[in-house]
């Protein structure tokens, strides 16, 4: 019997916490890691640990997984296992990390770039638009700006850009404008405020664009992209050779970022590929999926969030 056979009778279960997060793409990301029993491993969005939990039972006794997640609350769903180390950082700090565990290289690396179902859920945290609350958007709290403070301060011309870059606003220009001109007479530091103050300048499905205004103000207040562009860059030289690395991305700007980086090894994408092929380095990671891999019906059936899941897995050369 293998050490993956004996697991269940050794360690307790860990399945996480699904009313802490309902996991998306669940088996189809873990089969990605392609993972050996030994491994070591690691889940850069802890959350509610179901992804970290099927990767448990994946492991034999002496396999290793670091799970990260810079939310303080994740920490109460990590499970009493011997095999798994919680980092409470975000993972642009991986190489750091790993490195303070002794761990050079890792046998494969798995994210999953949605925001929990808890933070949504939680109004005090400011993430949604179902729910009174300030205007907060942290994922850490330990960090200093907030929502309120982005449309507080940031300039006409900024706020233009961050609408229409992150959210896909249809009137970019228009919302930063209104809300620099209300906010000299209005404070915009809570959610009913806020939406309240620009409800003329709506367009379309009220619930559709804030839900855009908001994810823009989310990756601003996070810095999401700047932050999985860094950890991108640390995967070639922490996976060992045939490691792999498996993300779930949930809007196009994520999954356009992971996509060229997975096919070129850059996240810099004015990066133009000379026609002769002089001087252009083989890539470091070789793409498994060809097109992402999507939710089944069932599992949007059971969870209409996985709609905009979009999971790319790839192979250390």
């Amino acid at each position: 019997m293998s050490d993956n056979d004996n697991h269940s009778a050794e360690f307790p279960s860990a399945s996480g916490n699904t009313d802490y997060h309902v996991p998306v793409l669940l088996q189809e990301t873990v089969d990605g890691l392609n993972m050996q029993p030994d491994g070591i491993y690691v889940d850069c969005t802890f959350g509610g640990g179901s992804h970290s939990g099927e990767i448990l039972k994946r492991l034999g006794k002496n396999g290793r997984l670091l799970a990260f997640d810079q939310d303080a609350d994740a920490k109460q769903n990590v499970p009493d296992d011997p095999r798994i180390t919680f980092v409470p950082h975000n993972f642009r700090h991986l190489q750091r990390f790993l490195r303070l565990h002794k761990i050079a290289q890792v046998d494969g690396i798995m994210a999953d770039l949605g925001v929990s179902s808890h933070q949504f859920d939680e109004a005090d945290r400011g993430f949604s638009i179902r729910f009174e609350g300030d205007m907060d958007m942290r994922m850490d709290k330990r960090q200093d700006l907030t929502a309120f403070e982005v449309v507080d301060t940031y300039d006409e011309q900024r706020l233009h850009k961050l609408f229409e870059q992150y959210g896909e606003v249809t009137n970019s220009k228009t919302l930063a404008k209104t809300i620099v001109q209300v906010r000299q007479t209005v404070s915009l530091k809570t959610i009913a405020n806020f939406k309240q103050a620009v409800q003329a300048v709506v367009k379309g499905n009220p619930n559709k664009y804030f839900a855009q205004v908001f994810q823009a103000l989310r990756i601003e207040v996070n810095d999401e992209l700047g932050a999985l562009k860094e950890m991108l860059q640390q995967i070639p030289s922490l996976l060992k050779p045939g490691g792999r690395v498996a993300i779930i991305t949930f809007h196009s700007l994520e999954d356009r970022i992971v996509k060229n980086f997975f096919r070129k090894g850059d996240v810099d994408e004015t990066v133009v590929e000379d026609p002769f092929g002089r001087n252009v380095p083989e890539p470091p990671l070789k793409v498994i999926t060809k097109k992402p891999i999507t939710a089944a019906p069932e599992e949007l059936k059971r969870n209409p969030r996985s709609r905009s899941a979009k999971l790319r897995v790839a192979e250390k050369m």
